[in-house]
């Protein structure tokens, strides 16, 4: 059973970066398609970005235009990990972000079999 855990979150001020890492146990990563969402208080989930796997070149497509040019996934095939760089974050990117795990990529979180238990981001001055 694949299990994913999150890490990297935590407070951090506007125009400031945090690097979350989404971590697989208990089967390997390598032929999943790993998306991040986010959930904001009051705000439904909302798909951010998503990679494919190395079958299909580790594509990525970017789903959230709010987050475009700011944030970048990236995956480590030998540890098993995908990362989220998040750069000049902004208030409005508060929430619980999430890695997810399905056989393709969507914007959709219905599409997606596995989930971590989220990692808390907060932008504040």
């Amino acid at each position: 059973q694949l299990q994913l855990v999150e890490s990297g979150g935590g407070s951090v001020q506007p125009g400031g970066s945090l690097r979350l890492s989404c971590t697989a146990s208990g089967s390997p990563l390598d032929l999943h398609a790993i998306g991040w969402f986010r959930q904001a208080p009051g705000k439904e989930r909302e798909g951010l970005i998503c990679v494919l796997s190395s079958d299909h070149n580790s594509r990525v497509t970017d789903y959230a235009d709010s987050v475009k040019g700011r944030f970048t996934i990236s995956r480590d095939y030998a540890k098993n990990s995908v990362y989220l760089q998040l750069n000049s974050l902004k208030p409005e990117d508060t929430a619980v972000y999430y890695c997810a795990a399905a056989w393709g990529c969507s914007a959709y979180g219905r599409e997606f079999d596995y989930w971590g238990q989220g990692t808390q981001v907060t932008v504040s001055s």
